[in-house]
């Protein structure tokens, strides 16, 4: 997580954590499940070039890598430890995937250079300031056509998952995404057709889908 000054906060808030951030993941928030969803929408094609903000340990990127061999996928994220499991699982499952570390608010990548980007549970680390500018900057280096995909909390859409989200939005920026406002944020940033494509229950609230484009 950032803040406006540039500070970082790794995964699960301490780095003494970071290694337990995979089962955390798949334990709380049915991972497996709004990955495969989340790939099969982003319907990416050979030789197009996919970036994911804010990477993590690579698990998004071994997935859509293994669906579609012939994408070159990129990874960015500020926590260089994350970066090292990444880097170590790519290894293993003998797949070549480019990691950088950066922030996802201010990317170290020219414009127009990237046919699909793509976020997992990243933006509501961020405050407002920072998810506009994380938005902004995918709007940036996607080239006029390409496409946002975005997997995160979303407006609660049962009561159930109306009690789960009050938890959550103590311990992170989460206030404005659980209130809806993640698709206006997504137009104001210059993206058109923003779509909320599917919603999901997990242990901590609401997790939803959203689709954008870049004009051509």
């Amino acid at each position: 997580m950032t803040t406006d000054e540039h500070d970082y906060i790794p995964a699960l808030r301490f780095a003494r954590l970071t290694r337990l951030y995979d089962p955390v993941l798949r334990l709380t928030m049915r991972e497996a499940t709004i990955k495969q969803v989340l790939v099969a929408q982003m319907h990416v094609m050979a030789g197009q070039r996919v970036l994911d903000l804010g990477c993590g340990t690579g698990t998004l990127m071994l997935r859509i890598k293994a669906t579609q061999p012939g994408a070159q996928m990129v990874g960015t994220d500020g926590d260089p430890n994350v970066l090292a499991i990444a880097r170590d699982k790519a290894a293993a499952a003998g797949v070549e995937l480019q990691f950088d570390e950066g922030m996802v608010f201010a990317l170290p990548y020219p414009d127009d250079s990237f046919d699909r980007v793509v976020t997992s549970l990243v933006l509501h680390h961020l405050t407002r300031r920072n998810k506009d500018r994380a938005l902004q900057e995918a709007y940036r280096v996607l080239r006029p056509g390409g496409e946002l995909h975005i997997a995160d909390f979303g407006k609660p859409h049962d009561p159930l998952m109306l009690t789960v989200s009050w938890v959550v939005r103590w311990f992170e920026e989460t206030r404005d995404i659980i209130q809806g406002q993640l698709p206006a944020m997504m137009n104001l940033a210059g993206f058109c057709e923003v779509l909320e494509s599917a919603r999901f229950r997990t242990a901590l609230g609401t997790v939803s889908l959203y689709s954008a484009r870049k004009a051509r």
